[in-house]
């Protein structure tokens, strides 16, 4: 009942926030927003999932020792342990159904969502709709990077130009940008400021810097798709792996160059694909370390619902909030530093799944010695 009531509130948040305009503004349809409300209720589960878990604990075990049902049991002859077992039990195969929901599922059924509004999205283009932390290739002899999307003031842009004919490749980067989008002449303009740009030819690299780089390129036909891909942070782990063999093959495009120059232009592309590389990094142990909150939660919900011995459901739900939002701390702070790969934000993803279960173990100890 808990994850039906989590996936109820999450899904209308996504919902008010994504559809309801366009169906006001008659451009969806109630068909529409049915099927992109069953595309999301997997996307949802990711986090619905363990909070309802978390929940069900508090508020089961809260009203089993405020009857005094704990009692009773102990008077019997049985154990605390002995009865959470079963709980403990189903925690865990819920965080094998987490590791598909996080690993898979999820994503894929976010990006089905996307896909479904594509076209609508292709009539009214905005420069918000343009995908960050991901290697757009639709447009030929392009490559974008895009590290931060505020409506068209982009951060951190890099730009390969790739060798085609007589033209030879060239690396921009920037670290501001600004993109703006003419659907009537079918135009997509990208303005760099403080880029440094390397051109190569044969063996040799040029270096420049210029204060600003307009760059104009035709918009491609298959746009739909290009709106319709996701950010790095709805990609699957199959996906992110396939991201991360992308980026060592195009961090291997300045190493060509032996001149001093090119070595420079080199350190700093690996200190790039470094931060990039972390940020793939990030993503992937968030799917994985996120799939066991169901355990941890379990462990240490058990000992608080017996501490606190309280029947009133919002006691529970109130502590059960507070838990995942210490919890959720941890995650956002790992994915704040995922530029930073110095201070290893992948293993800080797994900090709060050792802290409750660690915590919980303890207090779930003591409760069953009566302590």
């Amino acid at each position: 009942m808990t994850v039906m009531v989590f996936t109820f509130v999450l899904l209308l948040g996504n919902i008010l926030k994504d559809v309801l305009g366009l169906v006001v503004s008659g451009q969806a349809t109630i068909g529409m927003m049915a099927q992109a409300m069953g595309l999301l209720i997997p996307f949802v589960w990711v986090f619905a999932l363990p909070l309802g878990m978390l929940t069900a604990t508090l508020l089961v075990f809260g009203r089993f020792s405020a009857d005094q049902e704990l009692t009773a049991a102990r008077a019997g002859g049985v154990s605390l342990l002995s009865l959470s077992a079963p709980i403990l039990i189903l925690s865990l195969v819920l965080c094998g159904f987490c590791v598909w929901v996080n690993m898979d599922l999820g994503p894929k059924s976010r990006t089905a969502h996307k896909k479904l509004f594509a076209k609508l999205l292709t009539s009214q283009l905005s420069v918000s709709h343009i995908p960050e932390g991901r290697h757009i290739t639709e447009f030929p002899g392009f490559i974008f990077y895009v590290g931060k999307n505020r409506e068209g003031d982009l951060e951190d842009v890099i730009v390969y130009q790739l060798a085609t004919g007589t033209n030879f490749s060239t690396t921009s980067t920037a670290p501001r940008g600004k993109l703006s989008i003419d659907t009537t002449n079918n135009v997509i303009q990208l303005d760099l400021f403080d880029a440094r740009i390397v051109r190569f030819e044969g063996g040799a690299a040029e270096l420049a810097h210029v204060d600003h780089l307009p760059i104009k390129h035709e918009l491609p036909s298959d746009l739909a798709k290009v709106l319709g891909r996701t950010s790095m942070s709805d990609m699957t782990f199959t996906q992110l792996r396939r991201e991360m063999w992308k980026l060592e093959a195009l961090a291997a495009l300045p190493a060509t160059s032996t001149n001093n120059v090119a070595s420079s232009q080199g350190s700093l592309s690996l200190e790039q694909v470094r931060q990039m590389s972390s940020q793939i990094k990030v993503q992937m142990h968030r799917q994985v370390a996120f799939s066991f909150a169901c355990f941890g939660f379990t462990l240490i919900g058990i000992p608080l619902g017996i501490r606190v011995q309280r029947r009133e459901t919002n006691i529970g739900f109130a502590i059960a909030i507070v838990l995942v939002l210490v919890y959720y701390s941890f995650i956002l702070l790992g994915l704040s530093l995922s530029k930073q790969p110095q201070w290893s934000p992948h293993l800080l993803l797994w900090l709060p799944n050792l802290i409750f279960q660690g915590v919980g173990a303890v207090l779930l100890w003591r409760a069953n010695k009566g302590l």
